[in-house]
């Protein structure tokens, strides 16, 4: 059930809430199971059949928690934590990556292994890595007790369960262990409900508009088309924020509802187009996927605390196998691989930075920010593409090497300027400048550099972790709820071009 559909704005989100008040008025005791009952059905409309892996997933690590904690510090409690690793890691390596496998095997060994067409199921690689740092940290000492019913809603609450974000036991679980005080705040239900706007706003009026430009490119690329310079260019812009507001938009959706509840969720969007480095990016972007990928393999691995050549090889592994969390394809690796690359030199520039005592100015950040932006519209046009070769002919084009096409009646011009133009690969293919995508490259770019919805509503504490507002946090008043009843109209006429988010399936 995706949060930008009319099923579940019109009838589960009511629905729950309605229960939710009663519970909280007449039986708080309620709220709890009222909550998991609620979660089962959100993940069940999907496709039901999945309950039961779900349900197996669930309870086998609870009951490995449960050991674990019991005989922490003795070799059978490491024993329990390897055999629940790999347990959760091979279903995750079966239903996301066994068909990679083989195809990849039968295209290097000449082999004809079949491939089983398994259907991705809807949250798998969250609930894992949810249930493995759970897991890790039961092993560490950092988890004291383990309790059922906090437990199993840990795990399913719906706001993050099929796309995130991450959670972390010492966020949630002291919350969920409230909820047998739960009283509703007014204060919470509107800052959600107009945070849950703004997320809708930007999936349904930006992305989903901006997804008509990008599309074409990458599914033409897939065909075998080879795109002109300004075209490939478009569409890689037009892909680029298409994605920041469609995960944005649900990182807000997500938190809106939860806040709505009086419950946090942790930050995972921090406006990471303003980002000046590569490493500023990824402590903005999906951030709770930045820090399990730290906390649970980057750390474990070494971290940097075995010297510069190993912390390096340590900071390329964890993005490398990163990329391929993000899915079973060669795009995703090499997606990681630009992106190790990318972080081991800006590690390597600000080290030599400091030692030389390189003040970094406006002008400095400046190019770093730009500098960032071009890697990260790059690799995102290879995370995009069906394959690498349509991600090469992509590329291809954004260099020129396909053509510069231009319009028809610039040939004229170039003529008479003695085919200057034309020497260089510009093709007078006719081609028109989008203006309406222009438009939309232009909005989205200005959007980038508003407050984003953690900062307009710091005062009433949205998310866990937030970096404090540069400014002065709004409050909501009734000129906020006019403004936001016209948005969610608009929202609503617009929906049935709905797409899925594109961090649906991972």
């Amino acid at each position: 059930m995706l949060f930008n559909s009319f099923e579940f704005i019109f009838a589960f989100l009511p629905i729950f809430f309605i229960g939710l008040l009663i519970f909280a008025r007449w039986n708080a005791f309620a709220v709890l199971p009222w909550l998991i009952a609620a979660s089962l059905f959100f993940y069940a409309w999907w496709d039901a059949r999945y309950l039961l892996l779900l349900a197996i997933s669930i309870a086998g690590n609870f009951t490995f928690a449960r050991f674990i904690v019991a005989r922490r510090g003795t070799p059978s409690a490491r024993g329990l934590l390897t055999a629940a690793l790999a347990a959760n890691l091979a279903a995750l390596f079966f239903y996301k990556y066994f068909d990679f496998f083989v195809r990849t095997t039968n295209a290097v060994a000449n082999t004809e292994w079949p491939v089983l067409g398994l259907i991705l199921p809807l949250g798998i690689s969250f609930f894992t890595f949810t249930q493995i740092a759970y897991l890790v940290d039961a092993s560490r000492g950092e988890v004291s007790e383990v309790r059922w019913p906090a437990y199993l809603l840990f795990v399913l609450y719906f706001p993050h369960l099929i796309a995130g974000p991450i959670l972390h036991h010492k966020e949630m679980m002291p919350q969920f262990a409230a909820i047998k005080y739960y009283r509703v705040q007014w204060s919470d239900l509107g800052a959600g409900l107009a945070m849950f706007v703004i997320g809708l706003g930007k999936k349904v009026l930006v992305a989903d508009a901006l997804a008509v430009y990008a599309s074409p490119l990458f599914n033409a690329a897939a065909e075998g088309a080879s795109p002109l310079l300004i075209s490939a260019w478009a569409g890689a812009l037009a892909y680029a924020l298409q994605l920041y507001f469609d995960f944005s938009g649900y990182c807000d959706m997500a938190a809106g509802i939860s806040l709505a509840m009086g419950i946090r969720l942790p930050v995972n969007f921090n406006s990471p187009y303003k980002a000046a480095s590569l490493i500023e990016f990824w402590r903005r972007w999906h951030m709770t996927l930045s820090r399990f990928l730290r906390d649970y393999l980057y750390i474990p691995l070494g971290g940097n605390r075995r010297g510069p050549a190993r912390r390096q090889l340590n900071l390329f592994a964890t993005m490398l196998l990163g990329g391929l969390w993000h899915g079973a394809n060669w795009t995703f690796v090499v997606w990681g691989a630009l992106h190790g690359v990318g972080l081991v030199i800006n590690h390597a520039w600000r080290t030599f930075a400091e030692r030389r005592g390189l003040q970094s100015g406006a002008a400095i950040r400046g190019a770093g920010w730009m500098l960032t932006m071009l890697v990260v519209v790059v690799s995102w046009v290879i995370f995009r593409a069906d394959s690498l070769a349509a991600a090469g002919r992509i590329l291809r084009g954004m260099i020129g090497a396909n053509g510069i096409g231009l319009p028809a009646r610039l040939e004229a011009w170039d003529r008479a300027s003695g085919g200057i133009l034309a020497r260089h690969g510009a093709v007078f293919s006719g081609v028109q400048i989008d203006r309406d995508l222009v438009g939309w490259l232009v909005f989205g770019t200005v959007l980038l550099a508003l407050p984003n919805s953690n900062e307009l509503l710091a005062r009433y504490s949205p998310v866990i972790g937030a970096p404090a507002p540069e400014r002065a946090a709004l409050r909501l008043q009734w000129s906020w709820g006019i403004c936001a009843a016209i948005a969610f109209a608009t929202c609503l006429l617009l929906m049935g071009r709905k797409s899925e988010f594109l961090y649906f399936q991972f």
